[in-house]
């Protein structure tokens, strides 16, 4: 049985991308949570070593059965998740970049932008609904992105993108719906970060306005900070990183 101590914990899905593994830092300093939960592809970080007594690190293909055994691990122990920040997505890689033209749209990179940003998120959401149901004044945070804003949506392009957000948020949306049934004591958050200094974002910070490209430990902070704010209301808040509502 996974040995995790009854108390506040936090948890980070996702914990080695530039914005999750700050998150996982804000936690760990944090003395509210007895232990931090921490979910990567990656295997257990040599630097954090030293945090082996409150950091439990799983490693995940963050396919169904392994989100699946995660989850019923968690579901064994008496642990309270207070919050949970699933910080899943992609924008780019080798073989894939943002569509700027409707001839680049095809299935294959459309399903992969998906799966990533979609559908493991949602995945995670509905494997912890039943341990959520035993918790009180519980948080999730998930990514999301201004450019799934529907009617924000000025410049067009980034096709698989936006519509993987757009369609994130929906699920998100419908997701409160029910946890405002079965789990109300927790509050779902769609988190847009702004354009962060990370590898989702280093090809296309070029045009990025003085000042408005943040550290990820900045983005971090505010949204541990932004975090402490919400209560559970039965509604999905679509936030910015200075806790300002984002047009649907």
């Amino acid at each position: 049985m996974l040995s995790l101590s009854a108390g506040d914990t936090a948890m980070v899905i996702g914990a080695s991308g530039g914005i999750g593994s700050a998150v996982l830092q804000c936690f760990l300093q944090d003395a509210r949570f007895a232990q931090v939960v921490a979910v990567s592809r990656a295997q257990y970080p040599d630097e954090l070593s030293h945090c082996r007594d409150r950091l439990h690190w799983f490693c995940s293909d963050y396919s169904e059965a392994s989100i699946a055994s995660i989850a019923q691990s968690l579901a064994a122990t008496q642990i309270a998740l207070r919050r949970i920040v699933i910080c899943n997505g992609i924008l780019h890689n080798p073989h894939l970049q943002p569509e700027k033209a409707l001839e680049k749209v095809h299935s294959e990179s459309m399903a992969e932008v998906f799966a990533a940003n979609v559908i493991v998120p949602a995945l995670w959401i509905g494997h912890l609904v039943r341990q959520l149901q035993r918790t009180t004044g519980s948080t999730i945070a998930v990514l999301s992105a201004r450019v799934g804003s529907i009617s924000d949506n000025r410049l067009g392009g980034w096709y698989s993108y936006r519509t993987a957000k757009a369609a994130l948020n929906m699920f998100l949306k419908t997701a409160a719906v029910e946890y405002a049934r079965r789990a109300p004591n927790v509050k779902l958050v769609a988190f847009h970060p702004g354009t962060t200094d990370t590898a989702l974002s280093r090809p296309f910070q070029k045009g990025v306005v003085h000042g408005k490209l943040f550290p990820p430990a900045f983005v971090a902070q505010r949204l541990v900070a932004l975090l402490d704010t919400l209560h559970p209301d039965g509604e999905l808040s679509f936030l910015d990183w200075d806790g300002t509502p984002v047009p649907w």
